[in-house]
């Protein structure tokens, strides 16, 4: 079963639809600039309320370690870094995983060029760091899939996500904008309908 993740999370009540309806993951954008941004104070108010079998996913652009554990204090499980530098990771404790995109010169290649066993694989954009409604070559994102374990994410809907899990079988998939009525505001309708079409593997 390919697990799921609901990003962008900045309510309670969006959050725990998401765990109700079978989400392992919830994630909050900790980067000031997105549309998503949440704070460590939506965070240590949404995370106690989740079940342990949704783990909470801090999502951080070029992050500092001290920044990634703070997050952790409170509530974060994984951390998940939009950034080509890996020095981050010296003492951080939690998770990572890693945001890559479709390399330009190799057709099953990433960027940046990681061996991660685990990555989320999202539609390229230096200024936003994903939410962007862009859907990424299923193709080649399958390519990746059967080496590695990939989150997909990048243009997802409830329209189109069974097709994605049917053509990429990925680890998991992640939607953020696909679900939502305005940036950060989940329509529960859209929600229902996600997890219900993801759900439904062939």
């Amino acid at each position: 079963m390919t697990a799921i993740k609901i990003c962008g999370i900045t309510r309670r009540e969006d959050a725990e639809l998401a765990a109700s309806l079978g989400a392992s993951f919830v994630g909050f954008v900790l980067w000031k600039d997105s549309p998503r941004a949440a704070t460590l104070d939506t965070v240590r108010q949404i995370t106690p309320s989740l079940p342990t079998t949704v783990t909470p996913v801090g999502v951080f652009v070029d992050p500092t370690a001290d920044e990634v554990m703070a997050a952790a204090d409170a509530g974060i499980q994984m951390a998940q870094i939009h950034s080509a530098a890996p020095s981050f990771l010296r003492g951080v404790t939690i998770p990572v995983v890693r945001a890559v995109h479709l390399a330009i010169d190799r057709i099953d290649g990433v960027e940046p060029d990681i061996a991660d066993d685990l990555v989320l694989l999202d539609a390229h954009d230096p200024v936003k760091h994903g939410g962007t409604g862009k859907t990424v070559d299923w193709r080649r994102a399958a390519l990746i899939a059967k080496s590695r374990r990939v989150i997909l994410a990048g243009g997802l809907t409830p329209s189109n996500v069974r097709q994605a899990i049917s053509e990429v079988r990925p680890y998991a998939v992640d939607v953020a904008s696909g679900v939502e009525s305005q940036p950060g505001i989940k329509d529960h309708g859209l929600l229902r309908a996600f997890m219900a079409a993801a759900k439904e593997q062939v």
